[in-house]
């Protein structure tokens, strides 16, 4: 396999570099772009696309064809007793003048090309998507394992302070029992974090087709921006008109529409310019070349198939139908689609800062909690548990926080907009 020289200094960044310095998501896309085998399959997919302009043209062109035949004759009759061999080689050219059928398939292989190029831009930007959500569920997880771990180490403190306490006693075995719960469920969580972490790391390889030693994490970077222009409607309004789904939709029913066009040329004469060359050499009576030339003109009438005609025209006609219905379904599932994107962006906004403050009243309250401990007006169980909802709640604004970026992508994606730069925006926030 052959590589650019852009994929292969991608390749160097994720791989020889990653031990030097992390790797941001500008990389990671650069790679996927390359290696990611979902869309190398979309770009020769269009490629192939782009063919079938030519073969619906070619319906349109003249076609030429080349005969050569050699035979071994023996003939026997009253007055003739010979054998020979003849040769003879003929030239034909048809030239269509009146098809129906070929008119419109040329038609459709402009739509399809049409399609093709909008299969091929959902695939650039779901490659888009598909890097930034990889990215940042290898973060989450990341996150996970650290609060994990960091929540098994404060617990085990708490087991070992509720130990000495007990042989003291000034604390009872309950909160030796509640603390040692504590741990070894957390023990379990650290088991189940640690093994979605290579999992999330297995699919970020298999994108990039390269092991990412480490990542860029979330920095001073990230802020909270509301959607330009901040009007649901406006962004739905957008992505009627430019969202790829929508294109294909409408070009497939186009497509349809030229089907039902098709079948009904079954019924109509076909008119064709014809013309023919050929030449024989043999000594069937005497020795010599025959040469023939003809020109004119082919017309050719249906007039019964069985009734197989009538009921592709049918069958076109109700695919006709279906189509204009997958049409109005994309179209809806498409404002779905992006009002939910909207609504992601404008709800994480607030949920973000809900859990920003709530990380901090989480934080009050643990140090409350143990503080509390110490003069004897609180218990271990409520230290235990003041730990359990400041690290779920850190980890719950981790999540909040990579949501609302792959939003933000999501709502660029609906209305067709999302390109690279989108990305190098998202990127900024990482360090």
């Amino acid at each position: 396999m052959k590589f650019s020289k852009l994929t292969v200094s991608v390749l160097l960044a994720l791989g020889v570099q990653a031990s030097a310095q992390a790797t941001d998501l500008i990389e990671i896309y650069q790679a996927a772009q390359g290696q990611d085998a979902v869309f190398a399959s979309a770009r020769a997919a269009q490629q192939a696309g782009q063919e079938k302009l030519t073969q619906g043209r070619s319906l349109m062109l003249p076609s030429v064809n080349l005969t050569a035949n050699t035979t071994y004759n023996d003939v026997s009759s009253p007055i003739l007793n010979k054998k020979y061999n003849s040769h003879g080689y003929g030239v034909s050219v048809v030239q269509p003048l009146f098809r129906e059928q070929n008119w419109a398939t040329y038609q459709q292989s402009d739509l399809q090309v049409a399609i093709s190029e909008a299969q091929f831009k959902l695939a650039e930007q779901d490659v888009i998507l598909r890097s930034a959500q990889t990215y940042f569920d290898v973060l989450i997880a990341q996150d996970t394992v650290q609060l994990t771990n960091a929540q098994k180490t404060a617990i085990a403190q708490q087991l070992e302070q509720a130990k000495r306490n007990f042989e003291v006693g000034t604390a009872t075995i309950t909160d030796t029992h509640e603390a040692q719960a504590r741990y070894d469920l957390v023990v379990a969580q650290e088991i189940a974090a640690a093994n979605n972490l290579e999992i999330k790391k297995r699919t970020l390889q298999q994108l990039v087709n390269a092991d990412v030693k480490e990542l860029n994490t979330l920095g001073e970077g990230f802020k909270l921006e509301t959607p330009n222009p901040a009007d649901a409607q406006k962004w739905v309004a957008d992505a009627q008109q430019g969202n790829y789904q929508i294109v294909m939709a409408q070009a497939a029913e186009a497509m349809a529409e030229q089907e039902v066009a098709k079948n009904r040329g079954g019924h109509l004469p076909t008119l064709d310019a014809v013309g023919s060359y050929s030449n024989t050499t043999g000594c069937s009576f005497s020795c010599g070349d025959t040469k023939s030339t003809s020109v004119g003109l082919q017309l050719n009438m249906p007039l019964f198939a069985g009734g197989a005609t009538q009921s592709k025209w049918r069958e076109a006609s109700a695919n006709h139908d279906k189509a204009k219905q997958d049409l109005e379904n994309a179209r809806r599932n498409v404002e779905l689609q992006t009002r939910q994107a909207y609504l992601g962006v404008v709800s994480g906004i607030a949920q973000v800062q809900a859990l920003q403050q709530a990380l901090k009243s989480s934080e009050s309250l643990l140090q409350a909690s143990k503080l509390g401990q110490e003069v004897g007006v609180r218990t271990s169980l409520d230290v235990l548990n003041a730990q359990q909802q400041m690290y779920s709640t850190r980890r719950d604004l981790f999540q909040a926080e990579y949501n609302y970026l792959i939003s933000h992508l999501r709502l660029k994606a609906a209305v067709g907009n999302l390109a690279e730069a989108d990305l190098s925006q998202v990127n900024k926030a990482l360090h």
